[in-house]
């Protein structure tokens, strides 16, 4: 238990109006209790309320995880006909029937949330994505330090992995040993996500997945990769050539480039998400690519690959010291070959700092 975090916690219930925060196992829940439980067919929820300690209904089984912790056990047994009770008694203890009862509608699972609505009938169920986000979009310097590791182990595998790259692998065969590089060189075996490795006519898809299809001389190929240490992530694209590339690929990622170096350096507390976004996308639109580039601009890093804030062009959110986040402008040609280059950033007390510096000019490979 976080008591900082709880207390920042139940300021912000109150603000919102909220009566109490719900929340299964996830992100949110380790970042105010460093309590790990795994999603399955037993349900596990967390009660929060400013007035009383938090409640907890967890399978019997898992008791021995409580141990320091303040918290009210509400423990089931194996027989799902014996749940439903035992969430109801925790659920009054705490009085919630009426009152609202926030929950993160992009975490809190249907098979949690059934057994609080029975318990509750009479209570409403808010969005608090907002209550906790304020919470965790601010890294303090411990949370800081474990992404700047994570970007390291990233950097590091990654050139370990490079001299592996050759003309005729397939990109299922580089993403797999990328992750045993990953794996390697100290990333916890919860990578972020799995490796997005595409070349050629695959690169043109920014979320491609590696496929059965081999290099060939002329491919870009785009590798989108992230490590994990200490439950806190990075999330990093560099683009490369295989052999000899056309002049106009060579020209689309000298544009993506400078498109990520104008996000990075727009990046400062006070500026707007959209700002950033904005001073990448319009690089890329100068130069007569605009309708080529086809997401936003980055996303907030964390414990999570994508949470707040998201650096998109309507998104006012102003940045503040302790946000981290990417700059990842791409270009995409459809059917032909794609450019994404991207960094994680760190908006520090007066600019902001990229976590990442591995050479981002285009490397020739295989």
């Amino acid at each position: 238990m976080t008591p900082s975090r709880l207390t920042k916690l139940y300021t912000a219930l109150r603000t919102s109006g909220m009566d109490a925060l719900a929340l299964n196992p996830g992100p949110s829940l380790v970042y105010l209790t460093d309590l790990h439980f795994h999603l399955s067919e037993r349900p596990v929820v967390v009660l929060f309320t400013p007035d009383a300690d938090p409640a907890i209904v967890l399978p019997e089984l898992e008791m021995l995880k409580l141990a320091d912790q303040p918290m009210r056990a509400f423990p089931y047994p194996e027989n799902p006909l014996e749940w439903e009770p035992v969430f109801r008694a925790a659920l009054n203890s705490l009085g919630l029937d009426g009152q609202r009862i926030g929950v993160e509608p992009r975490a809190m699972r249907l098979l949690e949330f059934r057994h609080i609505q029975s318990g509750v009938p009479g209570a409403d169920f808010p969005d608090a994505s907002g209550v906790v986000s304020s919470l965790r979009v601010r890294k303090d310097e411990a949370e800081v330090a474990a992404m700047r590791a994570a970007v390291q182990v990233a950097q590091d595998a990654l050139q370990t992995f490079l001299p592996l790259i050759k003309v005729g692998v397939t990109e299922k065969e580089l993403a797999a040993e990328l992750v045993v590089q990953l794996l390697r060189s100290g990333s916890r075996p919860e990578i972020p996500f799995a490796p997005i490795v595409s070349a050629g006519p695959n690169s043109a898809n920014p979320h491609a997945s590696p496929s059965d299809r081999e290099l060939q001389p002329g491919d870009l190929l785009v590798i989108d990769w992230g490590a994990c240490v200490d439950g806190y992530v990075s999330d990093l694209t560099r683009t490369f050539a295989v052999g000899e590339v056309d002049d106009e690929y060579v020209r689309i990622h000298q544009i993506v480039q400078d498109a990520n170096a104008a996000g990075r350096a727009a990046a400062k507390p006070g500026t707007p998400c959209a700002g950033v976004d904005i001073a990448a996308r319009s690089v890329i639109e100068q130069a007569g690519y605009g309708r080529y580039f086809t997401h936003r601009t980055g996303h907030g890093l964390g414990m999570e690959g994508h949470e707040d804030p998201y650096i998109r062009a309507d998104n006012p959110q102003l940045l503040e010291p302790g946000m981290v986040f990417t700059v990842e402008p791409g270009i995409y040609l459809p059917g032909r070959n794609g450019v994404r280059i991207e960094d994680d950033i760190v908006v520090t007390d007066e600019s902001a700092e990229s976590l990442s510096n591995m050479e981002r000019t285009l490397r020739v490979v295989g």
